[in-house]
């Protein structure tokens, strides 16, 4: 893995928003479905685990657990390695972590051993997967970014509709242990799709005058380490509110996807009628993800993509805390449909939002640092509401608390950005000057308002062929036509 080459994102290499592309983003698409469909697929296995193991539900629930602590807490990790090697190796060497595990736990004598393996090493390959995959994304999108976030993030509905009704399958015809060991080799596609990751690398040209001046650079003075891991994202305060916000959301987004089923058994409905509430908002799910997407890449909404984002969060938070008054079934229905199409835009949008913020070069590092601090509200969220069901044996208050953290989360972001970010933004003139290089620099002249002797200098050159040259800096360049005191005297930027 030294010899790897790092994608660093190098600079002046556009992204493609195309070509290949839409490998990356195929991969992508995977890549997320086994991340975030995997624990709840896991869960169809239970019962089987329970008898085997002689263990309750709770126990059970841990393997889950682990997985998504794991999906979320080695963020900070994967940015490390992403950054030391680069996207691809870590990818592959994580497809096969994810397999391992899955094919070690079918081999498992106790509950524990699913823990370590499942829970553990599984759920590690596929963070060296998820995270890795979307700043690949992020390094070949650029305009069309919110489109290509919004089909990649399809993949996490869609998967879930395929492995929920594998899992059964596998487990009818197989067991447990078979289906863990069908699953584990299904895992090792995490590595092709690894394989698709490859680096940008700027053209020749471009490449050779890089190696040049680097070579020069190097005999002047060392060059400075790659940081592992930028804390300097701290420092924008527009990041410091997203991961805030974020935190806030997660504490309640996870919540009524895990209830409603219940929700409904509670009301007295069947399993399998309960179950297709599920169904219901997958489907709806995988639509309004790429359409979300769409919506975001349009010109006069992506600008205000936070805003966007905060309107989401305020309309999955409100479907809660409406869905809290269903009585019956036609009720849930409808709260499904809206729950689906409003966390299906959360998450389109949730990267998408966090690239915009800290940009290409950070992005490996934020996503970590989010993605941990993300983790924390993971553990708590379920786990706490799942407190205030058993003191309160009703499912509305669950649904409550949930709508109002995922609410109280959109008002963070959205005012936050407004009150703090509105003034960030910086004078378009201090812009351009800082685009110029310092060798365009040497052939400007010199500034407006330099001394009267500079101006008498100027002033020649105009008359004597009536033309001056034209000045190329970055994107400007002027032309001045015409002698002193003609009419046709024309200036063009």
């Amino acid at each position: 893995m030294g010899g790897a080459v790092v994608d660093e994102g190098p600079q002046g290499v556009k992204a493609p928003d195309g070509g290949w592309g839409w490998a990356v983003l195929a991969g992508c698409f995977v890549i997320t479905g086994f991340s975030y469909a995997f624990p709840k697929a896991v869960s169809v296995f239970f019962k089987e685990l329970i008898r085997e193991f002689d263990v309750g539900y709770s126990d059970t629930a841990w393997i889950s657990s682990i997985l998504l602590a794991m999906l979320y807490g080695t963020g900070p990790l994967c940015s490390v390695l992403v950054n030391k090697f680069g996207c691809r190796p870590v990818m592959m060497i994580g497809g096969l972590f994810a397999s391992l595990g899955m094919i070690l736990a079918s081999f498992a004598t106790s509950i524990i051993h699913i823990y370590l393996c499942t829970g553990v090493i599984t759920g590690l390959g596929l963070a060296l997967n998820f995270q890795p995959s979307l700043i690949m994304l992020n390094r070949y999108f650029s305009e069309k970014r919110p489109l290509a976030n919004g089909l990649a993030a399809a993949g996490s509905p869609v998967a879930l509709c395929c492995l929920s009704p594998l899992g059964q399958k596998l487990q009818y015809h197989y067991g447990w242990r078979g289906g863990f060991l069908i699953l584990g080799g299904m895992l090792l596609n995490c590595c092709a799709c690894g394989a698709l990751m490859r680096p940008l690398l700027p053209p020749k040209k471009t490449q050779e005058l890089e190696i040049t001046s680097r070579t020069a650079e190097d005999d002047k003075k060392p060059q400075p380490k790659k940081k592992l891991l930028d804390f300097s994202v701290f420092m924008d305060r527009g990041f410091v509110i997203y991961a805030v916000a974020a935190s806030i959301m997660v504490l309640g987004l996870f919540v009524p996807p895990v209830f409603v089923v219940n929700y409904a058994k509670g009301l007295g409905y069947e399993d399998t009628t309960s179950a297709l509430l599920l169904t219901i908002l997958g489907f709806v799910d995988m639509f309004a993800r790429p359409l979300s997407g769409i919506l975001a890449g349009m010109k006069c909404v992506r600008p205000r993509s936070v805003y966007l984002f905060s309107f989401a969060m305020i309309f999955n938070g409100f479907t809660d805390l409406i869905g809290s008054q269903a009585n019956d079934y036609a009720g849930l229905v409808v709260f499904c449909i809206f729950f689906g199409m409003s966390y299906g835009m959360v998450g389109a949008l949730q990267f998408e939002v966090l690239m915009t913020i800290v940009g290409t070069e950070k992005f490996s590092s934020a996503i970590g640092l989010v993605l941990l601090m993300e983790a924390i509200a993971v553990l708590v969220g379920p786990p706490g509401a799942g407190r205030l069901l058993d003191a309160t044996h009703q499912y509305m208050h669950v649904f409550l608390l949930a709508g109002c953290e995922v609410t109280l989360s959109a008002l963070v972001l959205a005012l936050g950005n407004f009150l703090c970010i509105s003034r960030k933004h910086e004078d378009p003139e201090a812009k351009m000057e800082m685009a110029v290089t310092a060798s365009e620099k040497e052939g400007l002249n010199p500034p407006v308002g330099v001394g009267e002797e500079d101006e008498r200098e100027a002033k020649p050159r105009g008359k004597k062929n009536g033309k001056v040259s034209a000045m190329e800096t970055g994107e400007m360049m002027v032309k001045e036509t015409g002698e002193e005191g003609e009419e046709n005297n024309e200036t063009s930027l």
